[in-house]
């Protein structure tokens, strides 16, 4: 469980150390440290050229980036993952949840994906801040055991799901909630 950096460390235990999880909650988290990079506006250089030295040379050393980014070893997934994303995330776009996601449930490894079209770098309106802690509950006691509150969805809420939309409804999906 975690949010941008810790979503990204989410990511990666459920890639690199598969054995150790029952399942995963990704918030705002890169899945792509390429395409995360990439994203980074221009006005943000010298963050990006600090990022560049701490990482790797992500730019020009493929391999080094499919070996240290969760996108690439999806594979090894073997439990269920919630992603939570906002749209308008200015730090990690949505396109790292949406690469993730629609991978993952391309191959039918068990994902359920929440977009908010009004939220950004985490979730700041207090009824999709409810709205996605409800569902991460129920993932949770689903998937950990124990108890949750039955989930409502709170008046406000304004949760989206890209991988239902686009026709992605396997029961892996259907049995989060």
């Amino acid at each position: 469980y975690g949010g941008s950096y810790g979503g990204d460390a989410c990511l990666a235990g459920l890639t690199f150390t598969p054995e150790l999880y029952a399942c995963g909650v990704d918030i705002v988290g890169p899945s792509n440290i390429k395409t995360l990079l990439d994203s980074i506006p221009p006005y943000w250089g010298p963050l990006r050229n600090d990022m560049l030295k701490k990482i790797g040379d992500v730019d020009s050393d493929v391999a080094f980036n499919e070996k240290i980014s969760p996108l690439f070893h999806v594979d090894a997934i073997s439990a269920p993952l919630l992603i939570g994303q906002g749209a308008n995330d200015p730090r990690v776009k949505q396109a790292e949840a949406d690469q993730i996601a629609f991978r993952m449930a391309g191959k039918c490894i068990p994902v359920e994906y929440v977009l908010y079209p009004d939220e950004g770098h985490g979730f700041a309106r207090p009824a999709n801040r409810i709205d996605f802690n409800g569902r991460a509950e129920a993932f949770l006691a689903k998937h950990l055991g124990g108890r949750a509150e039955p989930f409502e969805k709170p008046e406000g809420a304004t949760a989206t799901f890209p991988l239902q939309e686009r026709g992605y409804a396997y029961q892996a999906v259907q049995d989060f909630f």
